[in-house]
């Protein structure tokens, strides 16, 4: 072979190196961009990811990377800035599935894919039970919806009073982005209050001549007096018979309520000269607010209450939770000579 054809042959053998070489070089880096984007990262450690609002890329960086959420952290950063996601942090709450790729968790981290939180509210006594439930599961802060619901320039602007605001809430179960704030649940319940609060409702508080806001405390009392939802309609009949003769109501959890002690079993003669605008044993008409959150149920059985002449109650002595009614005062002595008995034989005091 002359010179000549090795000198022919040494520049192919020269390109075919290089060739082989950026071979080589391609598809290392391909095999780095797909394990950077598309290989499975996410530990089974939690379930969800929670970015706080304000939060920056570092924050969120930092909470991945010291609750071990993804099993290597310079891929997950890498995609991140090459996906330009610093720029556009959103707050929520994010599912993580086990072994999720880069590109997926970026995209709806980025994009605020976030899962809705489902709450259900129901059977509370105060604003600040309110306030703790919903801050359990929501980012909006309990102290700040507490001075919210204490807030009586908040609640005029919602055309209620600081005493009755909590009748704004309808108890019920409510989908909400975890990342919602004080403020803004308070207007969703707002919105939600207003569409409980149609036309035919509405009609119905007239015609027993209360606002929807006197519907709701006297439903707060038919509530804490009924166990059982089918006497609600009976009990919320036997109050209006009350307030339209001009009697007290004479309530037994309204007391209860206004003593602030809701372990008391037995009401005792100390128990309702507690004075407060909330004991209806002192003072007449409705309280001015609720002594619990209302339920539809017991709104409901409110604006359709049974018609009929008993304005007196008292607990049965089964302790079944239902109530023996009567039209009058010696009728209802015998009731409440059977229940007072049952509650001695029961060494029930207070």
């Amino acid at each position: 072979m002359g010179n000549k054809d090795i000198k022919k042959r040494f520049p192919l053998r020269i390109v075919l190196i290089v060739l082989t070489i950026a071979v080589i070089i391609g598809g290392y880096v391909s095999f780095r961009l797909y394990a950077a984007f598309f290989s499975g990262n996410v530990t089974d450690r939690y379930d969800y990811l929670y970015v706080r609002t304000g939060w920056t890329f570092e924050d969120v960086f930092n909470e991945i990377s010291e609750k071990e959420m993804v099993k290597n952290t310079k891929t997950f950063r890498w995609a991140a800035e090459k996906m330009d996601y610093p720029n556009r942090v959103k707050a929520g709450k994010f599912r993580l599935e086990p072994d999720m790729n880069n590109r997926t968790l970026i995209n709806k981290l980025g994009g605020g894919l976030q899962e809705p939180v489902r709450i259900r509210f129901e059977h509370l006594r105060l604003k600040e039970e309110l306030a703790g439930l919903i801050a359990a599961q929501l980012e909006a802060d309990s102290t700040a919806l507490s001075t919210i619901l204490n807030n009586a320039t908040v609640a005029d602007q919602y055309g209620f009073t600081a005493v009755n605001f909590f009748t704004m809430f309808i108890p019920n179960t409510y989908e909400f982005y975890w990342n919602t704030s004080a403020e803004q649940f308070v207007e969703r319940m707002a919105r939600e209050y207003n569409r409980f609060w149609n036309e035919d409702r509405l009609a119905k508080a007239k015609d027993l001549e209360m606002t929807p806001q006197e519907v709701s405390v006297l439903a707060s009392i038919v509530k804490g007096e009924a166990m059982h939802t089918s006497e609600m309609p009976t009990i919320a009949g036997l109050y209006i018979n009350r307030l339209r003769r001009g009697m007290r109501l004479q309530a037994d959890p309204t007391v209860i309520f206004a003593n602030n002690d809701f372990t008391i079993r037995r009401v005792l003669y100390a128990h309702l000269t507690k004075d407060s605008p909330y004991n209806t044993y002192l003072y007449g008409g409705l309280p001015p607010g609720p002594i619990n959150l209302p339920s539809i149920a017991s709104i409901d059985a409110v604006l359709d209450y049974e018609k009929h002449k008993y304005i007196f109650m008292c607990a049965k002595e089964d302790f079944s939770g239902y109530h023996s009614f009567a039209v009058t005062q010696a009728e209802h002595n015998i009731n409440a000579r059977r229940f007072q008995r049952a509650l001695n034989e029961r060494n029930i005091k207070r």
